[in-house]
């Protein structure tokens, strides 16, 4: 691994190519556009901050109250090296994702996995919404990414339900 020195000086050299910037700028201007239209189409819920990451991902949550009431929250996530959008149910701290967990660990969850406890997992279960997406026609992406938004989110609620207040409740 190279020296934070080199490390500078390649980052300095990509930049000055223009590439990079151009990219991320374009990332950021997307998802907040992203986060617009969720505000604005359902304003009942609760849509957060943009947290722009480290170049690894870029995320807000949209915590429909469904959700909220058991204390998580719906990640819309971009993973820059993966380039790709998902989706995560996760909690609103440690703990409360580590008794979800818990408490979904034998539920029938059809084509969603659970997450494991570790350092540095975020997720309680997490979905691809957009594998390899196309920001030449952001429209197109953008609806993409609410209609499989919508179905996760519609999903996890039903998972919840199933589980019961009274698993979660224990958290």
């Amino acid at each position: 691994m190279r020296s934070l020195s080199e490390s500078m000086l390649e980052y300095n050299r990509q930049l000055k190519a223009g590439e990079i910037r151009h990219a991320y700028r374009g990332l950021m201007q997307f998802m907040a556009g992203l986060r617009t239209s969720f505000e604005q189409h359902y304003p009942e819920h609760i849509t957060g901050a943009i947290y722009p990451g480290y170049m690894d991902m870029t995320y807000f949550a949209f915590t429909p109250e469904n959700i909220k009431k058991h204390k998580l929250k719906i990640a819309i996530v971009y993973l820059h090296e993966e380039d790709r959008f998902e989706a995560w149910l996760t909690g609103g701290n440690r703990k409360v994702q580590a008794a979800c967990i818990d408490a979904l660990r034998f539920a029938k969850l059809g084509r969603y996995c659970l997450s494991s406890v570790a350092p540095g997992v975020d997720s309680i279960i997490e979905s691809i919404l957009v594998d390899a997406p196309d920001f030449d026609d952001l429209n197109a992406l953008r609806s993409q990414i609410e209609k499989e938004v919508q179905r996760f989110t519609e999903d996890m609620a039903n998972l919840l339900k199933a589980v019961g207040n009274n698993d979660l409740a224990k958290r």
